[in-house]
C-alpha cells in the first residue's frame, strides 16, 4: 500500500512531500532543513531509497542534495538542468522503482514551462497512476509562473505551459491526485491555489489552462504576472551550484550595547515581535517582520543580499523557528540575536521607541489636508481599487524610495495589515511621523473614503 505525507512550508507558500510504500519512500522537492523529512521517514519506519527534484528551484534553496548525501539515496534531478554537482540525471519516461516489494514507483514526465527542464512525476502502484507530483507546472486552479528564467523565453514557456497542463490531464485518469509543490502563497505560482486538494478531473473542469484557448491563456497569464522577490535571483543559482548544508545552532546573543552597535553600523536589526507589540514599544532602528508573517519571503526581498542581520524575538522558540525559515532562502546565521523585549534590548537609560495604529476609519475622521496616504500594496491589488490622493510605494520597494514619500504624517496601508507595520517600521526608523493602518482594505469602503478604480 502505498503512502503520500506532505510537509507543509507555509511561510513560503510550498509543499514538499515524502511518498513510498512498506520499506521505501522518495522525497520531492525537500526544503533546505531535511530534518522535517528525515522524521517523517522515522514516523514512517522507511528509508528514503530517492530524492527527487522537480526543477531547479527560485523560490527557496533545496535540501535535495544534503538529504541525499545523509541517506546515501539516489538523487535525481532533470537532465536538462545545468548544475555544478553530480547527480542522476532524469529524462522523459524514465521510471524509478522506489519501493520494488510494494509496486511503488515514479515515471518522469517532461512538463517544461514553469522552467524549461521542469519534470512531473508520476507515482504508480502496482502500474497505477495514483497521483503526480507537478512542481510548479498544473497547480490547484493555476499554473506556476513562466517568467522566472529569462524574459526572452517567458512567451514561450507559457506556451509550452500550456501544452505541459495538456500533457498531464491527457495521460493520466480524473482520479489522479495533483500535488504541486508550488501555489499556497510562494510567488512562484501566478496565482494562489484555489484550494487544498485538487484531482485531474476537477483541474481538467476548472484550470484555466483547460477552459480557454491556449492564445487566451498566454494572454492572460503573461497580463497577471506580479512583481518577481529580488532574493529570487539568487535561488537558482545556489541551488545549480549545490546548496551548503543548514546550519540551524543558536547566533551570538547580543546585548544592548552590541544591538547599538549594529546598527550604528548600518546593520538590519529585526524585530519578530508582532506588530501590536512593535508599535508599542521597540528599538528605534529596528525594522518589524512579524515572525507569524511572510518572514523568510519578506524579509528576504527588501533586505540588502548579505546584509549582516541582528534577530530580536520574544522566546528562543520565535527565534530558533524565525532561524530556521530564514535559512531556506539562504540567509544563513544571524549576525546576533536576543529574546525578550525592549526593556532587555535598550540601555538602563534609554527609551523605547513607538508610533500609534488606527484603523481606515480613524483614516476617514482626520483633516486629508493634513496627512500622506501611502499605500504598499502591489501594483496587481491597487489596480483594484485604491484610495483617492494616496500615495503608492509597494512595500518591497519602499526602503529604497523613501525620499519619494511626501513630508507630513504618513498613514500607511496594505490590505490586512502586516505589510503596513513593515512599511511603518521603516518609516520610522528613518524618522518619519508614521501612523500605520491595521485594518483590512474592505473596510476603506465602509469608513467612507473616496475611493478610485482603474
Amino acid at each position: 500500500m502505498f503512502f503520500v505525507d506532505t510537509i507543509e512550508l507555509e511561510g513560503l507558500g510550498n509543499r514538499s512531500y515524502l511518498a513510498g510504500g512498506e520499506h521505501a519512500a522518495v522525497a520531492v522537492d525537500p526544503p533546505r532543513d531535511i530534518d522535517q523529512v528525515l522524521a517523517a521517514a522515522a514516523r514512517r519506519g522507511v528509508r528514503i531509497s530517492h530524492v527527487v527534484e522537480t526543477h531547479v528551484h527560485n523560490d527557496y534553496v533545496t535540501g535535495g542534495l544534503d538529504l541525499a548525501r545523509v541517506t546515501g539515496a539516489r538523487y535525481l534531478v532533470p537532465a536538462d538542468a545545468e548544475v555544478s554537482f553530480a547527480r542522476v540525471p532524469v529524462a522523459d519516461g524514465d521510471t524509478v522503482e522506489v519501493d520494488p516489494g510494494s509496486e511503488v514507483a515514479l515515471v518522469a514526465l517532461a512538463t517544461p514551462g514553469h522552467t524549461p527542464h521542469h519534470t512531473s512525476y508520476v507515482l504508480r502502484e502496482a502500474g497505477r497512476p495514483v497521483a503526480v507530483f507537478t512542481g510548479g507546472s498544473l497547480l490547484i486552479g493555476t499554473v506556476g509562473r513562466p517568467d522566472l528564467v529569462e524574459p526572452r523565453l517567458t512567451r514561450r514557456l507559457a506556451r509550452a505551459q500550456y501544452a505541459s497542463a495538456h500533457r498531464l490531464a491527457d495521460g493520466l485518469p480524473d482520479g489522479t491526485a495533483v500535488l504541486p509543490t508550488h501555489g499556497f502563497g510562494s510567488f512562484c505560482s501566478s496565482a494562489q491555489a484555489e484550494g487544498e486538494r485538487t484531482t485531474i478531473g476537477r483541474e481538467r473542469a476548472a484550470n484555466p489552462a483547460f477552459t480557454v484557448d491556449v492564445d487566451t491563456f498566454v494572454a492572460d497569464l503573461l497580463a497577471g504576472l506580479d512583481d518577481v522577490p529580488a532574493y529570487y535571483a539568487h535561488m537558482g543559482p545556489a541551488n545549480a551550484a549545490g546548496p551548503r548544508p543548514v546550519d540551524l545552532t543558536p547566533p551570538a546573543p547580543a546585548d544592548a550595547a552590541e544591538i547599538a552597535a549594529r546598527l550604528a553600523a548600518g546593520e538590519w536589526v529585526v524585530d519578530l515581535r508582532g506588530r501590536v507589540a512593535f508599535a508599542e514599544g521597540h528599538v528605534a532602528g529596528s525594522f518589524n517582520f512579524e515572525a507569524d508573517g511572510k518572514l523568510a519571503t519578506y524579509l528576504a526581498w527588501l533586505i540588502p543580499w548579505g546584509k549582516p542581520v541582528t534577530l530580536l524575538a520574544e522566546s528562543a522558540e520565535q527565534l530558533a523557528a524565525a532561524q530556521r525559515e530564514l535559512a531556506r532562502v539562504g540567509i544563513d546565521r544571524p549576525a546576533a540575536a536576543a529574546t525578550g523585549g525592549p526593556e532587555d534590548w535598550l540601555p538602563a537609560d534609554g527609551k523605547a521607541a513607538s508610533f500609534p495604529r488606527s484603523t481606515f476609519a480613524g483614516l476617514a475622521a482626520q483633516d486629508a489636508a493634513d496627512v500622506v496616504v501611502l499605500d504598499v500594496r502591489r501594483r496587481s491589488e491597487r489596480a483594484g481599487g485604491w484610495i483617492e490622493g494616496s500615495v503608492h510605494i509597494p512595500v518591497h520597494e519602499l526602503h529604497g524610495r523613501l525620499d519619494e514619500v511626501p513630508p507630513g504624517t504618513v498613514w500607511v496601508h496594505c490590505a490586512g495589515g502586516m505589510r503596513a507595520a513593515i512599511a511603518a517600521s521603516l518609516l520610522d526608523a528613518a524618522g518619519r511621523d508614521v501612523v500605520t493602518v491595521d485594518d483590512g482594505f474592505d473596510a476603506a469602503t465602509a469608513a467612507g473614503l473616496p475611493l478610485c478604480s482603474g
